[in-house]
């Protein structure tokens, strides 16, 4: 998708830029490449950097309630430093890395809720503009695919996806949120949990994958929250039965009911569990989508239930960078460039 708008903080007849991302959706950890397309103005201008900033909508819960709001998560400077002459037609080609934690948007080709978005700041003559935002589509890495594709297979179905703003503690987290997809019970454990929740914290090496179910409670007790966690490495994809792998997780996971607040000395698997200790601040159970029981993979209920997810955002989020614009997040976008897909 192109997006295109007109400097105005630098006056009439300022340059205006297109940025222009690569089809299809990217990779954690993989390149994201475009080109920033500028067309000069109505005088000479030096253009004195380009920068690139990732932004994400995240959740957050305070004293007042739960709010949402938009987090920059990464910047790069992808040019600058030349003069952009009256009229003159130019482009830059990018090619950064994403972080390995970038949330993922998709799953087979549908939305699963979560927005990510790509602004440009172009620095002209000493002012900045931050312009409009392109939407950012991410897939799965193969191991978190292959995760939620097992998930599927024994019966667990996709409610909704978010992302909380906080810290998993114990864990290698780089980013200042979290992501978290929630899934509706398969039949054999409807009667111990009324949802679980999978995040995902890939790195060079692997994956984080950290469990935690929303417990039902019983007739004299009241339900609380379980969690642990496992890794795995990236090679591991072809070589491990995950049907096995996941419902052996989620049998431990169930097994930790009678710990109360998150606390658990969880074991991973291959060698490599850490004891879990809990997150930093509240996270959401959101449930916004309308949840089933899939078929052949969690891909099967996706469709349903991300199309019953909200894209409303709301201000009050006090985290990190917070980005001003928390309106319509590609309504400039949708004005500008109808039509253009990409």
């Amino acid at each position: 998708m192109v997006f295109k708008r007109l400097l105005g903080s630098v006056g009439i007849g300022a340059p205006s830029v297109d940025t222009v991302l690569a089809p299809g959706a990217f990779r954690p950890g993989g390149m994201l490449t475009g080109e920033v397309r500028m067309e000069g103005g109505k005088a000479d201008f030096t253009i004195e950097h380009i920068t690139l900033e990732l932004v994400a909508r995240v959740e957050a819960e305070h004293d007042g309630g739960e709010s949402e709001g938009f987090v920059a998560f990464e910047r790069f400077t992808v040019g600058g430093g030349f003069r952009l002459a009256e009229g003159e037609q130019r482009t830059v080609p990018f090619s950064v890395a994403l972080p390995w934690e970038t949330p993922v948007t998709e799953l087979y080709g549908q939305g699963l809720g979560i927005v990510l978005g790509v602004r440009t700041e172009l620095a002209v003559a000493g002012a900045k503009d931050k312009g409009d935002l392109d939407p950012l589509a991410v897939g799965p890495l193969p191991v978190q695919e292959a995760v939620l594709e097992a998930f599927g297979q024994l019966g667990f179905g996709f409610r909704s996806a978010d992302l909380e703003l906080g810290r998993i503690n114990g864990t290698g987290q780089q980013l200042p949120f979290y992501q978290e997809i929630e899934m509706a019970p398969a039949p054999q454990y409807a009667h111990a949990v009324n949802e679980i929740e999978v995040t995902f914290l890939a790195n060079p090496g692997g994956v984080e994958v950290v469990l935690e179910a929303d417990k039902r409670g019983g007739f004299f007790s009241g339900g609380h929250d379980a969690l642990t966690r496992f890794t795995v490495g990236h090679e591991a994809v072809g070589q491990t039965d995950w049907n096995a792998e996941v419902e052996r997780w989620v049998s431990q996971l169930v097994e930790h009911r009678s710990a109360a607040h998150g606390s658990y000395g969880a074991h991973g698997s291959y060698g490599h569990g850490d004891p879990y200790t809990g997150k930093d601040g509240h996270h959401g159970h959101g449930g916004h989508g309308h949840g089933g029981h899939s078929g052949p993979g969690v891909g099967t209920a996706v469709a349903a239930g991300a199309a019953g997810l909200a894209v409303g955002v709301a201000g009050g989020l006090v985290a990190a960078e917070i980005v001003d614009e928390v309106g319509d997040f590609f309504e400039d976008d949708d004005e500008g460039d109808e039509g253009d897909e990409g």
